[in-house]
């Protein structure tokens, strides 16, 4: 065994002291090792270990395709056996696309990352387990796991390169622990309208709009202007983009009037 685990930079890590150790066994390029220590550090993990890496270490291809997760490539220790590599975890986890002939439970990366933060909070340490990229886990390796992992994908192709299989285990680790809204609107340095400013908009419009001979048909008047509201409504309107609005306004006018209310 090489490297020791050293202290945990939570600033690091989203704030978790003790996030999960990734593990992979017999990891062929340097490359691929890299690159899954970038999508470590993606997601707040720092504690790489590997298992009798083919091409030795330290691994200047891996420290290159880190692309900057140097604490991670830093921190990484190297085994010989991986009960030495899984000896001081309490939960471990194994990555597979195939199905075995052992009863175990079986989770999909979404639902392993909530398991892992409840793991965690009781101060339990935790691992997931990666193959190496020609041939994924042994059974052996599945025989040493508590649960399995499988990430549900095209059955006709279910192939993850090492850093992808990474990533996703890692991604839904990292959304287990924030509240980020499915969807937000972006406004930068400006805000949000308030309901009079939007109000004096649709007045100046539709005196523009009667100036300029759109209401052919009185009767449908009421109907057309509802339905310019809903559209201005609908994308919830800035402050600046209504004082935008009411500029156009007054140059499609030549700019001879001054907006009236």
């Amino acid at each position: 065994m090489s490297g020791s685990p050293g202290k945990v930079d939570v600033s690091r890590t989203g704030g978790v002291e003790n996030p999960p150790v990734i593990i992979l066994i017999e990891p062929q390029l340097g490359d691929n090792i890299g690159k899954a220590a970038r999508a470590m550090l993606n997601c707040g993990l720092v504690e790489l270990r590997l298992v009798r890496p083919r091409d030795g270490w330290p691994n200047e291809k891996a420290v290159a395709n880190a692309s900057g997760a140097d604490i991670v490539i830093e921190n990484t220790r190297i085994f010989e056996r991986e009960e030495d590599a899984l000896a001081d975890l309490n939960r471990i986890y194994v990555t597979t696309a195939r199905t075995r002939d052992a009863v175990k439970p079986v989770f999909t990366p979404r639902g392993l990352g909530p398991e892992m933060r409840a793991n965690i909070a009781r101060n339990e340490k935790v691992g997931v387990m990666f193959g190496p990229e020609r041939t994924g886990v042994r059974n052996e390796h599945v025989a040493m796991a508590d649960a399995v992992v499988t990430v549900p994908l095209n059955p006709g192709f279910t192939s993850l390169n090492l850093a992808q299989a990474v990533l996703l285990i890692g991604y839904e680790w990292w959304q287990a622990g924030v509240e980020v809204p499915d969807y937000q609107m972006m406004l930068n340095d400006s805000f949000p309208a308030t309901r009079d400013e939007v109000e004096r908009m649709f007045v100046h419009m539709e005196e523009e709009l009667d100036e300029s001979g759109f209401f052919r048909v009185a009767e449908k008047r009421p109907a057309m202007m509802r339905n310019i509201r809903n559209i201005f409504n609908r994308v919830g309107i800035t402050h600046q983009e209504v004082q935008t609005i009411r500029g156009m306004l007054v140059a499609l006018r030549g700019g001879k009037h001054k907006p009236r209310t």
